[in-house]
């Protein structure tokens, strides 16, 4: 909202192109920015609601609604002058909108247009989490006498997505992905990165946490914001890596990792990740697969 009310002078007399506008709300703020035209396109029921809430707002005669999918309709312009989305998922890309906003950017944005937003990081850290591991996860080991160990399996592989506490952090944050909206593809989604986390405190690290943070950069002031552990709660939260076992390391001890991620070939909104890890001397190494689904 910030973007788009505080960068008026951007949005004034433009046509602006909301991929997957849910209930209208960031149309209204560009239309309220000065847009001459804004077209919002959604594919789900929302679509209906999003109708009632600009005629109720007072904005039809500016905002156009589409109900579809954006590869599949026609937005009834050539080209528009900004698009705006807020297409990020869990972990930047689980079941993000991305390839949507790049098929859009391709066909319609204009030589000269802009998106909101326009870059993206994804970062990783490494925390500890004894408490949640051993309620959890090594819970299954034995349940009430019984082993269900097979069941620790599944726990393992599904990261979970939720808050951790800035106190949990026991290493410096680094990005294992860097998103230019403007030039980025769908190749580019497929990736793999190593990272090096120095360990702040001696500590056991029992999982890998990856948040992202999006930017603004066309605006006057830079503008953007985070989803880590220290910023301010967002629905995205954090995506929380469990480990085999923990890594039991000093103050100043480093942490080599490396991160596969590729979409599934089944469900392409679904990720399967790998991730490779230990200590930078060779103890405590890991190897684990996951699937965000």
């Amino acid at each position: 909202m910030k973007s788009i009310m505080n960068n008026k002078h951007l949005f004034k007399d433009k046509v602006v192109l909301d991929v997957g506008c849910g209930t209208g709300i960031l149309c209204m703020f560009a239309a309220k920015a000065g847009a001459k035209k804004v077209i919002g396109v959604e594919c789900a029921g929302i679509y209906k609601q999003a109708k009632q809430i600009v005629k109720a707002n007072g904005f039809e005669d500016v905002i156009t609604l589409i109900n579809g999918k954006m590869e599949d309709i026609d937005i009834g312009v050539e080209k528009v002058d900004i698009i705006i989305s807020e297409w990020m998922g869990y972990f930047l890309l689980y079941e993000s909108m991305l390839d949507t906003v790049i098929y859009a950017r391709d066909k319609y944005l204009a030589k000269d247009g802009m998106l909101f937003p326009d870059r993206a990081q994804l970062f990783m850290t490494a925390i500890e989490d004894c408490e949640y591991r051993e309620q959890k996860i090594n819970f299954w080991d034995n349940v009430y006498g019984f082993d269900m160990s097979c069941i620790k399996e599944q726990a393992l592989l599904e990261p979970l997505v939720d808050v951790c506490e800035p106190e949990q952090i026991l290493s410096n944050e680094v990005p294992v992905l860097d998103i230019n909206l403007y030039t980025c593809t769908l190749e580019e989604l497929d990736f793999q990165s190593e990272f090096f986390l120095k360990l702040q405190r001696a500590d056991y690290v029992h999982a890998f946490v990856a948040y992202f943070n999006v930017q603004f950069s066309k605006c006057h002031t830079k503008i953007g914001f985070s989803t880590g552990p220290r910023a301010e709660y967002t629905h995205w939260k954090q995506t929380v890596f469990y480990l085999d076992e923990p890594i039991v390391g000093e103050k100043g001890d480093l942490i080599k990792g490396h991160m596969k991620v590729n979409r599934n070939k089944g469900n392409p909104r679904d990720l399967d990740i790998k991730i490779t890890s230990g200590l930078d001397d060779g103890r405590f190494k890991n190897e684990r697969s996951y699937r965000l689904r």
